[in-house]
Formats: C-alpha cells, sequence, structure tokens
C-alpha cells in the first residue's frame, strides 16, 4: 500500500494504471475510519482492479464555529485499516494541495436547500468541490458513498449526473453498532451519558418504520418520531424531515419513495441517521 502526499504523483500511478487497462474505485472519507468506512473500501476492492481512497479532512464543508480543528483524526489506524483490506492507494494531501487561496466552487441549487442543506447552508458546496476535484484527480470507474449521509449520496449522483463524469456512483448500507447507533466519526465526542442518549435516534428510526408501514400519514410519522426523541433530555433536534428520495423535497403524503431523516444534537454532537421507505407498486 502506497500514501501519497502529491496530486502529481497520484496522476502519474494512475496513468500507468489506465494505460494497462485497470479499473478503479475510489472511496472518498475525511478518515478516523470505522466499520461503516470498511464495508465500502472492501466493497471498493472487491469491484476494482485498483482501490484507492483519500483521507482528507476537507476545509470547504465547515462552516463557522463546527468541528473542524476539532474533528478526530488517526492516519496511523486508518492506514492499519486500509491495508488490512488490501487498498492500493491512500491519498492524504494537506489543504494547501487540495486547493490554492481563490479557487473555483461547484455547488448544486437543488437538493441542497432541505435537510442537512438548511441548516449546514455552505457544506454541500464544499462536498461537491471537493469530491469534484478527487473525481479529475483520480478518474475513477466507481465511487463508494456511505448511505447514512443519504442527501450527500443524492447530491453527487446529480452532480455526476450533471457535469457528465463518466462514473458509476455506488451507495453502501448503514453500519450500526450492536445497540443500533449508526456509526459516525463523531460517535467519538460522545462521554458515556451522551452515549447511551444517543440511541433516541435509532428507537425514533425503528418507531418511524413501525408507523409509516401500516400506511399512516407523514404528520403522524413525524410527530411518533419526534416524540421518541424528545423523551430524551440531553437531545435537542435539529430536523425530522419526509422528502422525496429523489428530489429531497417535503412530501405530505406517501406516494413514492421516500427518505425519512433526522439530525439531532446530543450534548453538542450533531448527529444525523435515516431509513427509506419504498412504496410498493
Amino acid at each position: 500500500m502506497k500514501v501519497i502526499t502529491k496530486i502529481s504523483e497520484l496522476r502519474e500511478e494512475i496513468k500507468q494504471w489506465k494505460r494497462e487497462g485497470k479499473t478503479i474505485g475510489l472511496v472518498p472519507t475525511m478518515g478516523f475510519l470505522h466499520e461503516g468506512h470498511a464495508s465500502l473500501l472492501k466493497k471498493c476492492r472487491e469491484e476494482n482492479d485498483i482501490a484507492i481512497t483519500s483521507n482528507f479532512v476537507n476545509p470547504t464543508q465547515f462552516g463557522p464555529n463546527e468541528d473542524l480543528e476539532a474533528y478526530p483524526r488517526d492516519f496511523k489506524k486508518d492506514c492499519d485499516l486500509c491495508e488490512s483490506i488490501g487498498i492500493d492507494v491512500v491519498f492524504h494531501p494537506v489543504p494547501e494541495e487540495m486547493y490554492t487561496d481563490a479557487h473555483a466552487y461547484v455547488s448544486i441549487d437543488t437538493l441542497s436547500d432541505t435537510l442537512c442543506g438548511k441548516s449546514r447552508p455552505i457544506h454541500f458546496k464544499g462536498v461537491c468541490t471537493v469530491v469534484t476535484k478527487l473525481f479529475n484527480i483520480v478518474t475513477p470507474d466507481r465511487a463508494y458513498f456511505g448511505e447514512k449521509d443519504a442527501q450527500q449520496l443524492a447530491i453527487i449522483k446529480k452532480m455526476v449526473k450533471d457535469l457528465n463524469f463518466d462514473i458509476e456512483i455506488i451507495g453502501c448500507p448503514i453500519v450500526r453498532e450492536e445497540d443500533g447507533l449508526a456509526k459516525s466519526s463523531r460517535n467519538t465526542y460522545l462521554n458515556p451519558e451522551e452515549r447511551k442518549a444517543a440511541l433516541c435516534l435509532s428507537r425514533s428510526i425503528n418507531r418511524g418504520k413501525e408507523v409509516i408501514s401500516i400506511g399512516s400519514k407523514v404528520e403522524n410519522v413525524l410527530k411518533e418520531m419526534i416524540n421518541v426523541i424528545e423523551k430524551e433530555p440531553l437531545a435537542k433536534i435539529d430536523y425530522v424531515s419526509i422528502v422525496g428520495l429523489e428530489d429531497m423535497q417535503p412530501v405530505e403524503t406517501v406516494e413514492k419513495d421516500v427518505l425519512v431523516a433526522m439530525a439531532v444534537y446530543i450534548g453538542k454532537t450533531r448527529l444525523i441517521d435515516n431509513f427509506i421507505y419504498k412504496v410498493v407498486q
């Protein structure tokens, strides 16, 4: 396994692999890898001749007063995991390698004005920009993203279609702890009391699945889910919402496939979770 920090060096490696006719898979990450990331890396390894991951805490997707400086990092542990899976390259640039003082941005106005995009208005512009740069550097055949970040996945798919990237975008299922909490790098922020309190998210998800499956109205599904979260004193809701799976816009009735998503603060830590409900035709 190689650790590469320079764009020019990575491009030279990729040119050689392309000449040899090898397929390339990419898993973009911000490091501090957990089992959720590992599931993406393993699928990338299985489906491509060359498996590459980026390990880069992207500053442009953090807003003012967000956790850029505090974001957890453990590069050695990340490399150990990648090597155990058989990843070929870890791309680990510094911000100055990826960005000049003045740089272009990529943004998608549609899909990004609800859910996390509403409460983190610059977030997806930063995500689209860094992913576009990674796609241009790596030129992968396939790229892998987690379904826990469902809005991000929808936006990336839309961006790839609109900008004519010849890349297959593959979503991978949410990986959970044994007690149901969705795997997240930010889970490490939680103290023991908060970690226990965070289970209100998965309890709410489970309640939402129960209620929506019997045909309850959207307002009733949201009410039931919110009630579960509000029983936890340490929880503060950012949003709980039901949106169309393709357009990320709120729905009043469940007549098509929907995303049921939430963001909840447990103490100072913002966690997200979701599930997809597909309408049987």
